[in-house]
């Protein structure tokens, strides 16, 4: 399709240009011609007539997102239109989790995200970064894990402005940096494990370096410097120093010297909210208005606090946490999430609903800023790309007033290949018979444990005994099939998926079929364990995890594959050591299979579906599987 435009588009000429292969435009007489015209007020409109256009926007990413509207029109064979939109959001963009995970999105995948999320509409970016960049003064933070170069950094942020996306550093300056605080050579500026001991003249030294390093690459005065989660500060080295000491006291010294640091270099920070709700006995936000005075005076009068949330699962509840924050300061931007943090799926009810009712509290109450996280605790299983949905859903929500699911799945359509009826099959991973009568399933990852847990003492079978969770991935497996083929670039996160679903087919009640069988003295079937069942289990492994090294070496950078290394290597060693002891114990080299003799026992002592067995090592073995785990 050829494409030529007139008008304001000096600013946006390059971006359309990078955008042309996405877009499957050529820009070139002889075909649709479009003036641009770019107003100060907030707006975005597009017409057409005999191959006329006309296209009215205020910032860049309404261009973008304009632009692809009409295209998206004209291939649905509309030749004459006439579309305004609102937008209802001020910034708009998620905020990519690159370090919990231990996956760092790759260069080329930040800018495919980047071309993507300028055609959707969005604004802004942030890559969440515990230790993920590159800080000269301090060799040790990031030490070999993913992380940026300066150069990196830089590189992208001109790459997001050309497409009209802030690209926003985000640095943690208080907890959340267990990776970096493992080196004894940060012992004397750690509070516990994760959190930086305040008060101490070093500590203060580093987060400087940091603070310089996170936002010397950008041209935005913006930066996230989080604070969120600190749950034990002050009980650590802190204690023993200091003696006791409020942790409202211990707050306001901190911020006061991180904001010194910040006035420095002239930065604008975004805090999050959770720790000065927390320092008045709170758990995050569950306590009504009004906030204490001392916990007010806390806040710093440039920052912005961010209200996080993507639990609630009601509008009024947001409304009311939203009003709670107006309380407790002016300026107050909005969090919510995609659900993809617990294992191999896309938890997408949970992430529909949170988003709904979140963003239309926002609306409601006047929110004009809001972010959508990613996060890939503990290993992210769940391939970034799957969040893309996400985005796509925060952005139509953007721009309108009341949000239009089947509008919402047209445009992830055009902006992406992707359908959205197959990224919502995604969730049936998790989705299990046995949590199907349950209003809430986001919680329940079985796919994850099922996964890692070892087949021999099967840690989590009692609580799955009984529920056809082996007909239930094979079902998987065909939707999964059937979605292979008809999602364009993406094509590889179902195939992924499949072969998840491939093992969890055969893997879901092995455990629970082996012991039967040894209990039952069956050594027929014993055998068949030793030489069929458990040797397909290998080879699907295998498969599995062949693929997924093909999809990590595509979107990551290398650093971070080693735990899922680590993870599908002790499968594979697990899975032959089973064969092994069977063999030998049909062989009367062992007298009898002592995992399998031990009773099984709920998980937790629970009955029922297994809520957030999220953590590896809880997982894998009742046993410490390091010196310090």
């Amino acid at each position: 399709m050829n494409i030529k435009l007139l008008g304001d588009v000096s600013d946006v000429l390059a971006g359309v240009r990078e955008l042309a292969n996405e877009l499957k435009i050529n820009l070139a007489d002889g075909g649709y011609e479009f003036t641009a015209e770019r107003r100060d007020e907030t707006c975005l409109e597009v017409c057409l007539n005999d191959k006329k256009g006309f296209i009215a926007y205020s910032e860049k990413c309404q261009f973008f997102r304009a632009l692809g509207i009409a295209i998206e029109h004209i291939r649905d064979g509309e030749e004459s239109f006439s579309i305004v939109e609102k937008p209802q959001f001020r910034m708009n963009g998620p905020q990519i989790d690159i370090s919990q995970g231990n996956a760092a999105l790759n260069k080329e995948t930040v800018k495919e995200f980047i071309r993507l999320m300028a055609i959707m509409g969005m604004n802004m970016i942030m890559l969440y970064c515990e230790d993920s960049f590159e800080v000269k003064e301090q060799p040790y933070f990031g030490y070999m894990r993913a992380r940026y170069s300066q150069e990196e950094l830089r590189e992208l942020d001109e790459y997001a402005d050309m497409l009209g996306l802030e690209m926003i550093p985000c640095v943690q300056t208080l907890a959340h940096l267990p990776d970096t605080l493992r080196w004894k050579c940060f012992r004397s500026i750690t509070d516990y494990e994760e959190c930086l001991l305040v008060g101490e003249e070093k500590t203060y030294e580093f987060i400087e370096d940091l603070i310089k390093a996170a936002a010397a690459p950008f041209k935005t005065k913006r930066i996230n410097i989080l604070m969120d989660e600190a749950l034990k500060l002050g009980r650590g080295q802190y204690l023993d120093k200091n003696g006791y000491r409020d942790p409202s006291d211990i707050m306001k010294e901190h911020l006061a010297r991180v904001m010194q640091i910040l006035d420095k270099y002239g930065l604008e920070p975004f805090i999050a909210s959770d720790m000065f709700y927390c320092v008045y006995g709170t758990r995050r936000y569950r306590q009504a208005t009004p906030v204490p005075d001392y916990v007010k005076e806390l806040v710093p009068k440039s920052a912005t606090v961010m209200y996080w949330d993507y639990y609630s699962m009601s509008q009024a509840e947001y409304e009311r946490v939203i009003d709670s924050h107006f309380d407790l300061h002016d300026k107050v931007l909005f969090m919510g999430g995609i659900w993809t943090w617990i294992g191999y799926s896309l938890a997408w009810e949970k992430t529909l609903k949170t988003t709904e009712y979140g963003l239309n509290a926002c609306k409601k109450k006047g929110i004009k800023d809001i972010i959508v996280t990613t996060w890939g605790d503990n290993g992210t299983e769940s391939l970034i790309p799957t969040t893309l949905i996400g985005f796509q859903l925060f952005a139509e929500h953007g721009y309108a007033d009341e949000f239009d699911y089947e509008k919402f799945k047209k445009r992830f359509n055009f902006c992406t290949g992707g359908r959205v009826e197959d990224f919502e099959n995604l969730e049936l991973l998790d989705k299990t018979p046995d949590t199907l009568s349950l209003p809430d399933h986001s919680n329940y990852n079985p796919s994850k444990w099922i996964m890692w847990q070892d087949i021999l003492t099967g840690l989590g079978d009692k609580n799955i005994e009984g529920v056809e969770m082996n007909a239930h991935y094979e079902m998987v497996e065909e939707k999964l099939k059937e979605a292979v083929g008809r999602n364009g670039r993406f094509d590889y996160i179902f195939e992924y998926s499949r072969r998840a679903a491939h093992v969890l087919a055969v893997k879901a009640e092995m455990g629970i079929r082996l012991v039967k069988a040894y209990k039952d003295g069956d050594k027929a079937e014993l055998k068949r364990f030793a030489d069929e069942y458990l040797p397909d289990l290998k080879e699907r492994v295998l498969s599995l995890r062949e693929h997924h090294k093909d999809c990590w070496f595509k979107i990551y950078k290398a650093f971070g594959w080693d735990i899922m290394d680590l993870r599908y290597g002790t499968l594979v060693m697990r899975i032959t050591s089973a064969i092994e002891e069977v063999n030998d114990y049909l062989n009367g080299k062992l007298e009898r299979l002592e995992e399998l003799e031990e009773e099984r026992r709920y998980f937790d002592g629970i009955a029922g579906p297994i809520r957030y067995m999220n953590g590896y090592g809880r997982i894998v073995s009742p046993s410490r599987i390091a010196p310090d785990a």
